[in-house]
């Protein structure tokens, strides 16, 4: 800011993140930092020592919906943690994952995911994101969104759960019953504790309502599908 004589350097490039996610984290890690995990409220962070390093952000966040945390650290500090963080965690069962895991987890909750069930194209109020849409202030093509809350949208975010043995992947059709393309699929998956094929997509808002039964084309066959109430997993 050349006001203030400030300069905003990007170091992404210089920093390496662990999600260590699961309802044991905060247990199971406690013996790595000096200070209270369990202190560290959902959605806040903390700078700390951690696994032997010092100033490492431990953040109470992540996308799974199971609880934990995300750690921050420096490129050179990250084997280090890695081995502590697994050593730490092997009493409790601990194994490293990778994205095709969070993915499962993630859709099982109903959390969005950037490039599948929104980007630029779709809405916060398509979906349903509504709740995070403040119209108490001035933002980017805030016009736009607050006549889409006035007219009411077009399309909507649906979850669904296949009523036979099938699974849904994104950008597979989604039809009515006379075979009528109603929406697209965003994210899919057959889901580990559903035991079930679980999805979610856009569809037009008359098949949006809870229960409504749709179909998910799967290699030319329509598959009967219903839509639910999320998150899929309520355990």
């Amino acid at each position: 800011n050349k006001t203030i004589g400030a300069e905003m350097l990007d170091l992404s490039e210089n920093y390496s993140l662990l999600a260590i996610q699961g309802p044991k984290a905060v247990e199971a890690m406690q013996s790595l930092t000096s200070i209270d995990l369990s202190e560290i409220k959902f959605y806040t962070f903390k700078v700390a020592d951690f696994a032997g390093i010092d100033h490492v952000i431990i953040s109470a966040t992540g996308y799974t919906g199971s609880g934990g945390f995300e750690i921050y650290c420096k490129n050179d500090e990250v084997v280090q943690i890695w081995n502590k963080v697994l050593e730490a965690g092997a009493d409790y069962g601990i194994k490293p994952i990778g994205l095709a895991a969070r993915d499962t987890l993630r859709l099982e909750m109903g959390y969005c995911l950037y490039g599948n069930d929104i980007n630029d194209t779709t809405s916060p109020l398509e979906a349903g994101l509504g709740w995070i849409t403040k119209f108490t202030k001035c933002f980017v093509n805030d016009e736009f969104l607050k006549k889409q809350k006035e007219e009411g949208v077009i399309k909507k975010l649906i979850a669904f759960e296949l009523d036979e043995r099938g699974i849904p992947r994104q950008d597979y059709e989604i039809v009515d019953a006379d075979g009528n393309k109603i929406g697209i699929v965003t994210s899919g998956t057959m889901s580990p504790s559903l035991k079930k094929g679980i999805g979610m997509g856009y569809v037009q808002k008359e098949f949006s309502k809870s229960d409504t039964q749709i179909y998910i084309r799967i290699r030319k066959k329509a598959i009967p599908a219903t839509v639910v109430k999320l998150p899929f997993y309520k355990g």
